[in-house]
């Protein structure tokens, strides 16, 4: 496998530990419930260091943007599958926004690792 490909590999594993991290992050009750507490710093925890094995590669703002917009996917779709949450229209005009912003990023810029 090439440094790219673990690099990437790596950063979709951050972006999985982060939104299982925010998953928890819900079911701690304010950091009441003690067992999803832990679990949620564990899987935070995991997230920054797969990101920090990822920016050894990727430059850090396009790494940042690539978790922050598939990020934001997954914690869209999880928070509705898992709570009911329901966005309405703003909110998907907003998303969409900025994962085109994702998009252009690794399509169009020579910053990205490819």
């Amino acid at each position: 496998m090439t440094s790219s490909l673990n690099a990437y590999a790596a950063l979709a594993l951050a972006i999985v530990f982060e939104v299982t991290a925010s998953a928890l992050l819900q079911q701690s009750a304010q950091f009441t419930r003690p067992w999803p507490t832990l679990a949620m710093v564990i899987f935070y925890i995991a997230s920054f260091y797969a990101l920090s094995v990822a920016i050894r590669v990727i430059p850090l703002s396009i790494a940042y943007a690539i978790w922050g917009g598939v990020g934001i996917i997954l914690t869209t779709t999880v928070s509705f599958v898992l709570f009911r949450q329901i966005l309405d229209s703003a909110a998907f005009v907003g998303i969409a926004l900025i994962v085109s912003g994702v998009v252009i990023i690794n399509l169009f810029s020579e910053s990205a690792v490819r």
